[in-house]
């Protein structure tokens, strides 16, 4: 006896349950992305809210063979105190000096020009980080 041509009642059995792990899918997704951002929010405003002092090189100036003159700007909280290095650079990416520049102030905002003395004619300065103490 064999039985052929007899089907299950339409949607009785097949849909629901396929529909109920999409929803589950659809959550968990959601929950997870949502942490996701949380996270890298979190992240974020950590790394701005550690920074007690931010320096900008603003331009620089081979005066002379033996000395580059560089344009900071630091931004800081008024009782913050703290250094930024400074570093020169020859033609051929060779560090020909540096200087660490100590920033007591107590303003928020400090303009300054620093002489960097060099080893060789530089052509280029940067700016390699600031520290608060």
């Amino acid at each position: 006896m064999s039985v052929t041509g007899e089907r299950l009642p339409e949607g009785r059995y097949g849909r629901a349950a396929e529909e109920r792990t999409d929803r589950r899918l659809k959550i968990v997704g959601s929950v997870l992305g949502v942490g996701l951002v949380a996270l890298v929010g979190w992240f974020g405003y950590d790394y701005i809210a550690g920074q007690k002092v931010s320096a900008e090189l603003i331009k620089f100036d081979v005066a002379a063979e033996d000395r580059v003159d560089v344009h900071l700007e630091v931004r800081k909280q008024d009782d913050a105190k703290g250094y930024c290095t400074v570093r020169a650079l020859a033609e051929s990416g060779a560090e020909v000096g540096r200087k660490e520049v100590r920033f007591d102030q107590a303003s928020q905002r400090v303009d300054q020009v620093v002489a960097v003395r060099t080893t060789a004619r530089a052509t280029a300065a940067e700016l390699l980080g600031c520290t608060a103490d």
